[in-house]
């Protein structure tokens, strides 16, 4: 059967109406399906699940994967063999490339994640329209048809909180949508989580979205300046996305724009994972996607319980395929029904909290940047694996990093220097020492490395 965009979204409709047994089918076929595409197409995976029955509909039998194994065998994990690592290395080395289409097909998205590694993502087309109807299908059950009228009324624009000098899902799928042309992308703009935030009010008050979406700490910055008068918006629905939030945090923005609030827990390895209810839990899309709470030996943790880790499967993407894949966070599988009527998983998520560092400026006010300007300026230097940046005085950062093998150490830090400067200069913050650190990235007590360690 044709998966067109109409079809998807009548699929998903009729899958959340026959509740968790049409859930639970479609989830089975469709991963037992892209076990058979991956074990015929990527030699990685024919390597990886030799012995293992003809049909497999079990996650818990296959072996976990990670961003680094798949990338140390990034040439062989794909699916299309006119795809490598070099080919893709040299489209993301090139920024007049973002958003195209990578071999005239696909969309290649970076990440470094939380240990600051960089992963090369190519995802396809069926990943992207399947992403775009579970969203609009939450657009619709979060604001209903009264919601919807309204989000008219006050044009329909979607500002989208972005990093926008980089190869980034977000800025991406962005920059295709828009230069691809149609309805859609004459409602979207973006806007740079890297601007200074005087800027960036300036520009969503010209602008005036119905829907602001974005990095959840950027959000956090606006709904300050919400608060203190500054950001005169009135949009229908605010998303943040990429970061943990907590009741507080939603419950902040919530009162500062007197509006609704519904917040997602994804990945750049599948965008459309889960999206929050009106209970405050995220609800796992499990039609198109398996998610998995394991201790650390990768066995299944109870419901009620924190997980060690989490492992994901993407049922979407062809082309380079995410299955039984270690995210690294720690999540909680709600063990009763969510009171909100959902019948989709319901879990909260204790990982990738994103942390902000505030400095005093020398005029008598504070100025605080959200951890994804740095992680973005390091994504972008050449040579470095891992970064973290950490404040050790209310004036003063720490970089510390772990350099690639070859990598002139003196040269990178010049390099480093040189950008945090400028982005600190950019944001008045001339005052800021930045030291460099003779040791590498420290872990945090949890075995996670912190790319951003705020001032004790």
């Amino acid at each position: 059967m044709s998966e067109s965009m109409a079809w998807l979204k009548r699929d998903i409709r009729r899958a959340r109406k026959q509740g968790t047994a049409g859930v639970a089918r479609r989830q089975r076929d469709r991963l037992a399906d892209l076990i058979a595409h991956a074990r015929s197409t990527s030699p990685y995976y024919r390597e990886l699940y030799r012995g293992l029955p003809e049909r497999v509909e079990d996650p818990t039998l296959l072996p976990v994967t990670d961003k680094q194994k798949l990338m140390e065998r990034f040439d062989d994990w794909v699916s299309d063999r006119d795809i490598t690592l070099d080919k893709v290395r040299a489209f993301t080395d090139d920024p007049d490339l973002i958003g195209r289409r990578f071999l005239g097909k696909y969309l290649v998205a970076t990440t470094s994640g939380t240990s600051g590694r960089r992963g090369l993502f190519v995802l396809d087309d069926r990943y992207m329209d399947v992403g775009s109807a579970v969203t609009s299908r939450a657009l619709s059950s979060w604001l209903g048809p009264r919601g919807i009228a309204r989000a008219a009324v006050h044009g329909a624009r979607f500002a989208q909180l972005v990093a926008t000098e980089g190869h980034y899902v977000g800025f991406a799928a962005y920059s295709r949508t828009v230069r691809e042309g149609g309805a859609r992308g004459k409602l979207l703009r973006a806007f740079s989580v890297h601007a200074p935030m005087s800027r960036l009010v300036e520009q969503l008050n010209d602008y005036r979205p119905a829907f602001v979406i974005g990095y959840a700490s950027t959000i956090m910055l606006l709904t300050a300046e919400r608060e203190a008068g500054r950001l005169r918006i009135d949009p229908v629905l605010v998303q943040p996305a990429g970061e943990t939030m907590t009741t507080n945090d939603t419950d902040r923005i919530q009162s500062a724009f007197a509006t609704t609030v519904r917040t997602m827990y994804s990945a750049t390895e599948c965008t459309y994972l889960s999206h929050s209810c009106a209970e405050g839990w995220y609800h796992v899309n499990s039609d198109w996607a398996v998610l998995e709470p394991v201790d650390a030996d990768y066995r299944p943790t109870p419901p009620g319980e924190f997980s060690h880790t989490v492992l994901i499967s993407n049922l979407a993407n062809r082309v380079q395929p995410f299955l039984r894949y270690d995210l690294g966070d720690s999540v909680l599988l709600r063990p009763d029904p969510c009171p909100c009527g959902s019948h989709l998983p319901a879990i909260r998520v204790q990982g990738r909290a994103g942390d902000i560092l505030t400095f005093p400026s020398g005029r008598g006010d504070d100025v605080r940047l959200a951890p994804l300007a740095f992680s973005t300026l390091f994504d972008r230097m050449p040579g470095v694996e891992r970064f973290q940046i950490e404040q050790t005085a209310p004036s003063r950062v720490r970089v510390r990093m772990v350099l690639a093998a070859g990598a002139d150490p003196d040269h990178a830090w010049r390099t480093a220097h040189e950008g945090l400067t400028r982005l600190l200069t950019d944001n008045k913050l001339d005052n800021v020492t930045v030291e460099r650190a003779e040791e590498p990235p420290q872990q945090a007590p949890g075995g996670k490395y912190r790319t951003v360690v705020p001032l004790a």
